[in-house]
């Protein structure tokens, strides 16, 4: 019986190792829509996939996901502000004063798991380079990780705008090439997961973005409203806010944004 039971372990040994990466690569993916990125029978995959493949790119972002995900998890908190992270409570209630408590789902990690996390994905941004999915699996996990303070999130994000400036690298996204809108598009969405955070911290990652955004470009009215928001928003500076709005309109007067906003300047002056 145990002769049998080795030879079974040597051919699916054999098995595995004959396996090209694509085809490592697809029955992780099966796998991983079943159960989930650590769900049950998905360390085993990568673990022979990474026997085959060590320098595997997609190998790499599971192991990435895998342990993400394993150091995950989830509280409900109670607190005293009206939103979180951007996000509405899931329940509010009132203490014995009669005052609003709103609970929260917040976000927890394991920081050892995340630190091992990081070490895959940093390993296939080093082979690959120009590869945006890996930078941005980089920077989502570390603004989730960092909650209101994304120092680390923002630092990355810096450090990939000053690489796009300096190399001009033909970026990729999923194996296709990358436009230089769709490039801007996507700092401007990490721009406003830290807006839409709303902590004091956050809302500086978001000026200090948009800031080095316009460096490259400073006529782009997407960092220049962003900038405007920041003053309206974050430091209630609606005479600085204007002034940015009021940029924004000369180079492109039907702008909705700057307009709607300016607008909004205005009338709180008329209430005054």
């Amino acid at each position: 019986m145990r002769k049998i039971i080795t030879i079974m372990l040597c051919c699916i040994a054999l098995n595995a190792m004959g396996q090209t990466a694509e085809q490592f690569k697809e029955k992780y993916d099966r796998q991983v829509r079943a159960v989930g990125s650590a769900g049950v029978g998905v360390e085993y995959i990568l673990d022979k996939w990474s026997e085959a493949y060590p320098d595997d790119c997609d190998m790499l972002e599971g192991r990435f996901n895998y342990y993400l995900a394993k150091s995950r998890s989830e509280e409900i908190q109670p607190m005293k502000v009206e939103r979180y992270l951007g996000q509405k409570p899931v329940l509010s209630l009132k203490d014995s004063l009669g005052l609003p408590v709103h609970y929260f789902t917040v976000p927890m990690f394991n920081d050892s798991l995340f630190r091992l996390s990081q070490q895959y994905i940093d390993r296939a941004i080093e082979l690959e380079p120009e590869a945006l999915i890996y930078r941005f699996d980089k920077i989502t996990a570390l603004a989730a990780y960092e909650k209101e303070s994304p120092d680390m999130a923002a630092t990355a994000m810096l450090n990939l705008i000053d690489y796009d400036a300096a190399v001009k690298p033909a970026w990729t996204y999923a194996g296709e090439p990358v436009s230089r809108e769709d490039f801007i598009s996507s700092v401007q969405e990490y721009c406003y997961l830290f807006y839409r955070t709303g902590s004091p911290n956050s809302y500086e990652s978001f000026r200090i973005l948009s800031e080095r955004m316009l460096k490259q470009d400073p006529k782009n009215t997407l960092f220049l409203n962003n900038l405007g928001a920041y003053w309206q928003v974050a430091k209630r500076d609606n005479k600085k806010a204007a002034k940015y709005y009021k940029k924004v309109l000369k180079l492109n007067p039907g702008d909705e944004s700057a307009t709607t906003n300016l607008a909004i300047i205005e009338k709180s002056k008329l209430k005054k």
